[in-house]
């Protein structure tokens, strides 16, 4: 979690300072995509401190109310920034990029815009790069997508789909500019705001999704399943595990609730015994279950 902070705070330098300068670039020349991308920065900065928002609640330790703890808030912030993000960013840029097709204006001071594009470009690509070193850090040998996938670290992942998705915007914004300089036709600096709001359209609706999945409640790693299963082979006094349930209520947070067959002859005292081992047997394997809910039943 605490590299998740670092993450967002770095990119939510970064973003502020673009923002200003992309604002400065749009009065000053006009551009529709220069709009674009300036107002997808400002709503960047929102997003980034609404996930630093949604940490700092998902901290706060169970009580009489949320006796699971509120790990899920992380979830419910992330999904409020993928809603933004398709509103804020995607919907106005598309917008503001039809708008410059129907009217178009000539596009002035150039260079100006290009310049602050370039740097925009290297702000956001090392913060894109500082993001994939850190899913490389988690995701192991899965692959870049899958991992995007499968994760349960919805901040991360939010905070990597804003930046990848505006260092393909300022590509966008760069190419735009070039052409309609090129061609003379300023309709081509509308085309290119139309395609950055459709990228963070797009981006904001694969978020959506995947924050959701979470959100409702998601099943927790697979691999936690088999260790649990693993785990119930090696315990004597368990005939066999009849059900595992496993929900992921948080980052790094797991709960686990599971019906344990149990060899017959037990009392009481032996059948607390069982469980305590096997659930401190689990808790040795796997370090992100935080809550852990045995049933003795008989599946006869």
């Amino acid at each position: 979690m605490a590299g998740d902070t670092k993450e967002i705070l770095k990119s939510l330098a970064v973003n502020v300072s673009i923002a200003v300068a992309k604002g400065f670039a749009a009065v000053f020349t006009g551009s529709g995509a220069m709009l674009a991308e300036a107002i997808h920065s400002s709503a960047d900065c929102i997003n980034q401190v609404l996930l630093l928002v949604g940490i700092s609640r998902a901290k706060k330790p169970p009580d009489e109310k949320y006796p699971l703890g509120y790990g899920r808030a992380v979830y419910f912030w992330s999904f409020i920034v993928a809603l933004l993000l398709f509103s804020g960013g995607g919907v106005f840029s598309i917008y503001e990029g039809v708008h410059k097709l129907l009217t178009p204006e000539p596009v002035e001071h150039v260079s100006w815009a290009v310049g602050i594009l370039g740097f925009s470009l290297v702000l956001e690509g090392w913060a894109t790069y500082g993001n994939l070193v850190e899913m490389k850090k988690r995701r192991g040998n899965a692959g870049l997508i899958q991992y995007l996938r499968d994760t349960k670290d919805s901040d991360l992942v939010v905070l990597f789909g804003e930046n990848s998705a505006a260092v393909l915007g300022l590509g966008f914004a760069l190419a735009s500019l070039g052409l309609a300089v090129a061609t003379g036709d300023p309709r081509w600096d509308g085309i290119g705001s139309l395609l950055i709001g459709l990228v963070l359209v797009a981006v904001a609706v694969f978020l959506g999704n995947e924050v959701m999945s979470l959100l409702l409640g998601e099943r927790a790693d697979p691999q936690i399943e088999l260790t649990v299963q693993e785990v119930a082979k090696t315990q004597p006094n368990i005939k066999r595990l009849i059900r595992v349930l496993t929900v992921q209520q948080g980052p790094g947070e797991v709960m686990v609730a599971c019906k344990v067959h149990l060899v017959d002859g037990l009392d009481t005292h032996g059948v607390v015994e069982t469980i305590d081992a096997f659930e401190k047997a689990i808790h040795e394997r796997v370090d992100d279950i935080r809550w852990l809910f045995v049933e003795p039943d008989d599946d006869d």
